[in-house]
């Protein structure tokens, strides 16, 4: 196994433990699920969750984890924990980013128009569809 592997320790249970405080984060004001887009409806093309050169760099991660199942099925199952927490961990970071985006779009104007809404409605939508795709 890498080094690299070894050094983390933020598992699966790490991250189910934190949205355990965020589980209304899905709800709009009302306390009812956000409404999205049918997959196939043909409204919105689904870009990828990562970029390429990412996809490939925690491909090779697992690969790598998976080779070691053979020697230390354990420490493997392990390693394989740490490495799926830090995919939900990128795809939370890049959530936040692309939040943030929005938020600094709307703080340069007093008021957003209906039409920037629209559009930072959809990119939300547009990642919760490719995270139900998955």
């Amino acid at each position: 196994m890498s080094n690299e592997l070894e050094e983390r320790t933020l598992t699966t249970a790490d991250l189910a433990a934190a949205s355990d405080a965020d589980t209304h984060a899905a709800h709009n004001e009302h306390n009812e699920p956000v409404a999205a887009a049918k997959p196939g409806s043909g409204e919105q093309d689904l870009a990828p969750l990562f970029l390429p050169d990412v996809a490939r760099d925690f491909r090779s991660k697992w690969e790598a984890v998976q080779g070691g199942f053979v020697d230390d099925p354990k420490e493997a199952v392990r390693h394989g924990d740490e490495l799926v927490a830090q995919v939900m961990k990128s795809l939370a970071e890049t959530f936040s980013s692309e939040r943030a985006k929005l938020e600094a779009q709307f703080n340069q104007t007093d008021k957003s128009s209906t039409e920037n809404l629209r559009l930072a409605f959809r990119r939300y939508r547009s990642f919760f569809e490719r995270l139900l795709s998955l």
